[in-house]
C-alpha cells in the first residue's frame, strides 16, 4: 500500500498520468491523473494487457521478472518496488537466477520469500521514481 500512496501523490504532483492494472479490484482516490483497468482473472492477463497497453518510455513498477523483461524488450522502463531499475544490462542475469530458484522451489527446497519491505525500500523507490518523472519532464 505504501507504494501505491508514493505513486498516488507522485501522480498529482506532477499531473502525470497513471493507470493501474490488475485482475481484481483496487481502490484508487479520485483524480483525474489515476486510472485502474480490471482485467480477467487468468495467468498473466495483467501483465499481457500492460505490455499490449506500453508505449515507448513508459514506466512499469513490478517485481515480476518475465514481465520486467517484456517492459525492457519493448523500450519501456521497469522499476521494482524496492527502487530497484531493471535494465538491458541487468534483466537477463535475474531471469536466469530467478528460473534457477524456481527450479529450486520444485525440486522441494524452501528457498524463501522477500525481505518485507522497509524504509530504505521505500525511500529507494521514491528516489528512482523523482529521477524517472524529472527525465520525463524534460
Amino acid at each position: 500500500m505504501v507504494i501505491k500512496d508514493i505513486l498516488f501523490k507522485a501522480a498529482n504532483r506532477t499531473q502525470t498520468p497513471i493507470t493501474f492494472v490488475a485482475n481484481h479490484y483496487l481502490t484508487t482516490p479520485p483524480s483525474p491523473y489515476i486510472d485502474f483497468l480490471q482485467v480477467g482473472a487468468g495467468f498473466d492477463v495483467a501483465d499481457n494487457e500492460i505490455v499490449k497497453r506500453l508505449t515507448q518510455g513508459d514506466l512499469v513498477i513490478t517485481s515480476d521478472i518475465p514481465l520486467a523483461d517484456e517492459v525492457i524488450t519493448k523500450g519501456g522502463m521497469a522499476l521494482s518496488p524496492r527502487g530497484e531499475a531493471f535494465t538491458t544490462e541487468n534483466i537477463k542475469p535475474k531471469l536466469n537466477m530467478r528460473d534457477f530458484m524456481e527450479t529450486m522451489r520444485s525440486s522441494g527446497i524452501q528457498t524463501g520469500g522477500p525481505a518485507p519491505l522497509n524504509q530504505a525500500d521505500r525511500q529507494a523507490f521514491a528516489n528512482q521514481l523523482d529521477r524517472w518523472l524529472v527525465q520525463k519532464g524534460r
